[in-house]
């Protein structure tokens, strides 16, 4: 469920069980592959008085990633989760552009960009924008490089994927719906720590909600 507005978002973990090994995508998600390492779904509900024209500036603003911060459980202390951030031309490294505007990312069609996670290391990830509407965008972003630490593959390319529902509920007050999935074969190294990856999610979503990364609680 929704949490109650400006509270605390609703979030909820799955693991490696009997679930994740059959589980299908909901429809809605776009996604094929069957089955997961980790899913995470996050609901919450916040006041945007920008209305959707602000979230689409907020999502096209690549570079404002960049310092996000997050509380690491295993660490016990807030810390960086997003080193580096910046839109790409194309696919490839090295074709660094500004961030995008509304009306870039409002067509519908593939932006992509990169990004130095904490964990992760770098890695190049693709966005596209499947609805906007003056009430409802959705939006969906998967990794297209592959993503790795000390030269340990940690997820292949389309094994992170996370795809993001926010409704206008009134004026003022917006509801927000994400699922981010690992793949079937992601690293245990990266999937192996629920409380940390929940509260990555959080994080996100306290980015686009426009609220400071590193708020307490937690």
């Amino acid at each position: 469920p929704y949490s109650n507005l400006d509270s605390a978002p609703s979030v909820k973990f799955w693991g490696d069980s009997d679930l994740s090994r059959g589980w299908k995508p909901p429809t809605c998600t776009g996604w094929t592959e069957v089955g997961f390492s980790t899913l995470i779904t996050t609901s919450a509900r916040f006041h945007n008085a920008a209305g959707v024209e602000g979230l689409l500036r907020r999502i096209g603003a690549i570079s404002e990633l960049a310092g996000m911060r997050y509380w690491s459980a295993s660490h016990k202390q807030w810390r960086t989760l997003i080193v580096e951030a910046h839109a790409l031309t194309s696919a490839r490294p090295n074709h660094r552009r500004p961030d995008f505007s509304p009306d870039e990312i409002r067509d519908g069609r593939l932006r992509y960009f990169e990004q130095v996670d904490n964990l992760a290391g770098t890695a190049i990830f693709r966005m596209h924008i499947a609805e906007a509407s003056p009430d409802r965008l959705v939006f969906e972003v998967e990794n297209v490089s592959v993503m790795s630490r000390f030269y340990v593959t940690l997820f292949h390319p389309g094994e992170v994927q996370s795809i993001y529902f926010l409704d206008r509920e009134s004026d003022d007050v917006w509801r927000y719906y994400s699922i981010v999935r690992t793949g079937r074969n992601a690293s245990w190294l990266a999937t192996g720590h629920p409380s940390s990856s929940v509260n990555r999610a959080v994080a996100f979503y306290r980015s686009l909600a426009g609220i400071p990364t590193d708020q307490e609680p937690p």
